[in-house]
């Protein structure tokens, strides 16, 4: 009698499914429901973008593998952003290689750096695909709560450090806070990577996306942290690119044979058309993405004014980067309970915190892919949604 396949049981049964098809789901079973959950932009690539896709036939070798870093010209229009926007020189010590996405990036940088058993800082609230790519490759995700602003705390970092831990991850502007880590914090973190003898991995995949003054800082143009220091950017937000799965990273060249073999065995070679599409997206640069920050600046502020409302049960963060709130709600009630009763009563959908590694209560409220009618809508929806399941 043959045999029936039973399911693996291992790593992947401990690791978290991912919150937003579930959400997705919820959402399909009740129409007319606005999303306030997936972390994405209202608008769509720049047209250099399609333009450059004109330029793909034979001669490009569109029907071969291409070089596993990435096509050359797009490497060096990345080479000239990241020394404009970023203050990064490449040249001194450090390689450009183009992912399918900053996730891919961080995963590739997981298989450079670690061993299984291994330790990687989380700031929680983290990322949630951080948490789980750390735990598909049987290293330890080893979680750091942040002070009640949402910003790191130096000494509980040092204080997790041991002799297993292989790096530190930041997140600025934040997933899912809002949070905009100031220089002198993250150059603190950079040198307490240094002195430790382990990796910065610097997420920075909402470089653009800043409010009230804040200002972004990248951890890799410090003076000689390129030995350190490995800096993940995705083209998914600024240039509305989230289906095309284009990022980069940026590694200290000691890291390049093992980078290669990750990115070898997983995905070859960046798909090409995405890589042309991504050099004239490039080509117009970080003003696209300002253009469009108008709109979601005022959206942010219509969600300000409706959240301030509220706030006799919740506390909310304070937001000044990336396209999020996270709201923390006094209550006992579940925030997964909270967010199917949202979706099915009130026809609006949040993340619950929980999968960011948070206790307790929370949202997180995404507002970018809104225009102002839908984000007001929504919002309204929202608020009254909370005061119906809390008060």
């Amino acid at each position: 009698m043959q045999k029936s396949i039973k399911p693996a049981q291992g790593r992947m049964e401990s690791i978290q499914t991912p919150v937003i098809p579930v959400v997705a789901d919820l959402i399909a079973q009740t129409p007319g429901t606005i999303s306030l959950g997936q972390g994405v932009v209202f608008y769509g690539p720049p047209r250099s973008a399609f333009e450059h896709l004109k330029h793909l036939d034979e001669s490009n070798g569109i029907h071969k593998y291409g070089d596993t870093s990435g096509i050359a010209p797009l490497r060096e229009s990345i080479r000239n952003k990241l020394l404009n926007d970023n203050c990064i020189d490449t040249s001194a010590g450090s390689r450009i290689v183009v992912t399918a996405g900053s996730n891919m990036a961080f995963l590739n940088a997981l298989f450079a750096i670690t061993n299984p058993g291994d330790e990687i800082i989380l700031i929680a609230p983290y990322y949630f695909n951080h948490e789980m790519a750390i735990r598909m490759l049987s290293c330890n995700p080893v979680l750091v709560p942040s002070d009640i602003n949402y910003y790191p705390r130096l000494d509980d970092i040092r204080n997790a450090i041991t002799s297993r831990t292989r790096a530190i991850v930041t997140i600025s502007p934040n997933n899912p806070s809002g949070v905009v880590y100031p220089e002198t914090l993250l150059t603190d973190i950079n040198k307490i990577c240094q002195d430790n003898g382990i990796y910065h991995i610097s997420d920075e995949a909402y470089e653009y996306f800043t409010y009230d003054n804040a200002m972004h800082y990248s951890p890799g143009s410090i003076k000689n942290a390129g030995e350190h220091t490995i800096s993940l950017y995705s083209m998914s937000k600024a240039y509305g690119f989230a289906h095309w799965r284009i990022g980069y990273m940026v590694i200290p060249d000691h890291l390049i044979n093992a980078i290669y073999k990750a990115q070898d065995t997983n995905l070859i070679c960046p798909p090409i058309a995405s890589q042309y599409a991504a050099l004239g997206a490039l080509e117009v640069g970080k003003k696209y993405c300002l253009e469009n920050l108008d709109i979601i600046k005022e959206v942010r502020t219509i969600m300000l004014s409706y959240l301030d409302d509220i706030k006799s049960f919740c506390r909310v963060s304070n937001g000044m980067g990336a396209f999020y709130f996270l709201i923390n709600i006094d209550t006992e009630i579940k925030d997964m309970d909270i967010v199917e009763q949202l979706i099915r009563n009130h026809k609006v959908a949040v993340l619950p915190g929980a999968t960011f590694g948070l206790k307790g209560c929370s949202l997180r409220i995404a507002y970018g892919a809104l225009d102002k009618n839908n984000a007001l809508e929504g919002i309204k929806r929202l608020t009254n949604g909370l005061k119906d399941i809390i008060l």
